[in-house]
This record gives C-alpha cells, sequence and structure tokens, in this order.
C-alpha cells in the first residue's frame, strides 16, 4: 500500500512541477508531510528525511522533462548554466541550514515561503521593446519566433544563490521561485522559463541531494517507490506544458500555491 501511494504522488507531483518548471518539491514535501501526520506507515517522513528524498526524486523528475524540452527545442541552456554559478553554492547551505529546523518551523516556514512564491506571480512583467544589439541581450527562437531578453550577471548571481539555498533548505527544487524570476525580472516567455528552470533543477537537485546524503537525511528504503511515477509524470508534464496556453500556466500555478501555502501555515502554527 505505501508502495503504490508514494508511486502515485511521484506521479502527480512530477506531472505537475514538470508542468510548470516547478520540480515537483512544493507539491511532494506537503504531501508526506501530511501523510506522516495521520498515517502511521509514514512515521519516517520527517522534515530532513523528506527534503532528501524530494531532492533525489526532483533529478529524475526534471531530467525526464528536460530531455523532452531539450526535444522541442525550448531550453536555454546557456543561460541555465549561468544561473548554476550561484545555485549550486546555495543549494549545499541551505541543504545544511536543514537540519537545524523541526516539523513545526519547518511547516511555518514552507508555508510563508509558498504563499511568498504565489504572490510572484501575481505581479505582471513589463514587456519593454528590447534592442538586440545591447549588452546582455540574448535571443530564442521557438517555432519561428524569436524572443529576446536581458540578463545581468551580478543579479543572476545573486538571485541564483537565494534560489540554491532556499531549494536546499525547502526540498523545492528552486523552480518555484526560478520561473517567476525568468520571467519578471529577465522578460522570459513562461514556456522558456519553464523549460530551462527544469534544466537547472537536475544539477541543484544534485547537489542538493548530495548533501543530505552526506548528513544521513535519506530513507533509501523509501527513496526508490517515487523514482518510477517521477519519471512518467515529468514526461506527460513536459508533453502537456508544450499543448497549454502560458496564462493557463500562469493561473494553475497561482491557485495551487496559494492553497499549499495555506494549508502548511495553519499546520505549522496547530
Amino acid at each position: 500500500m505505501v508502495f503504490l501511494i508514494c508511486l502515485l504522488i511521484g506521479i502527480i507531483t512530477a506531472f505537475m512541477g514538470s508542468l510548470m518548471g516547478l520540480g515537483g518539491g512544493l507539491i511532494l514535501v506537503p504531501a508526506l508531510l501530511l501523510l506522516h501526520e495521520f498515517f502511521d506507515a509514514f512515521f519516517w517522513a520527517t522534515p530532513q528525511t523528506i527534503v532528501g528524498i524530494s531532492l533525489i526524486v526532483m533529478i529524475f523528475t526534471a531530467l525526464s522533462s528536460t530531455i523532452s524540452y531539450f526535444k522541442a527545442g525550448r531550453v536555454d541552456y546557456k543561460t541555465g548554466l549561468l544561473f548554476l554559478t550561484g545555485s549550486i553554492p546555495g543549494s549545499i547551505f541551505g541543504s545544511w541550514l536543514n537540519q537545524f529546523f523541526d516539523t513545526n518551523a519547518f511547516l511555518l516556514y514552507f508555508g510563508i515561503i509558498t504563499i511568498l512564491i504565489s504572490m510572484l506571480f501575481f505581479l505582471k512583467p513589463e514587456r519593454k521593446e528590447i534592442d538586440p544589439g545591447q549588452k546582455g541581450v540574448r535571443s530564442f527562437d521557438i517555432a519561428g519566433k524569436t524572443y529576446y531578453y536581458r540578463v545581468s550577471i551580478p543579479i543572476v548571481f545573486i538571485v541564483s544563490l537565494a534560489v540554491g539555498a532556499i531549494s536546499g533548505l525547502f526540498g523545492i527544487g528552486g523552480g518555484s521561485i526560478m520561473v517567476p524570476v525568468l520571467i519578471l525580472l529577465f522578460g522570459f516567455p513562461i514556456h522558456i522559463a519553464t523549460a530551462t528552470s527544469m534544466f537547472m533543477i537536475v544539477f541543484v537537485s544534485m547537489i542538493g541531494a548530495s548533501t543530505h546524503i552526506a548528513l544521513g537525511h535519506v530513507a533509501w528504503e523509501y527513496v526508490f517507490f517515487f523514482i518510477p511515477g517521477a519519471w512518467v509524470g515529468g514526461k506527460l508534464g513536459a508533453l502537456v506544458n508544450q499543448r497549454l496556453p502560458g496564462n493557463t500556466l500562469e493561473w494553475v500555478l497561482r491557485i495551487l500555491l496559494v492553497v499549499i501555502g495555506i494549508r502548511m501555515i495553519f499546520q505549522g502554527l496547530a
């Protein structure tokens, strides 16, 4: 029974994570915390163990969906590699910091972070005309259309450092912050932002998971229950993403994050 529940959770979280470039941790982490609260079979699901499992599962979710996005030509891997300069050391720090949080504090801060992230998606990006000849301007082609956006290296490093730390601390992969950041700060179209975010999550999750493994936070006997579902869900989410309008994705994400955030805050205060 535990295997079937974990398999189902893996599929759902990977599908939603891949669909919106989140990695799935924002759904996997609260789902396991909820099961820990109500079912004795999930006694092992402490914040530290959950985050460790979440980051390992997200490696497979992100890898599965990234392969699909690469085939569709939607990953800006050059910009993605630039963001890794800060997110990798940030992920190591966040993973180390996680061990000092008890369950209630973890739930409360997780809920607050989730609500703040959801608010980012209610902000409207300013669509300014960009001169392709300006410094820092990058171009990307999708289906015969060229998109332009400006990338500032100092801002990239600072933002990616913070995103990496939050990813390692809460096991959310960083995509939930990276997607709105790419859209709002740098003017990425949502489909490119989603695909590029999943590409970055592969590496950030690897580093964060490695740190949690070194700290002994991973319950290996349960990790393998989630991986098949994560692989399948990641591919399905990437396929659906390519068929949905950008506005639809943004509204699904807003509603989902608000509901999860409120639930976690109330549970942390209980």
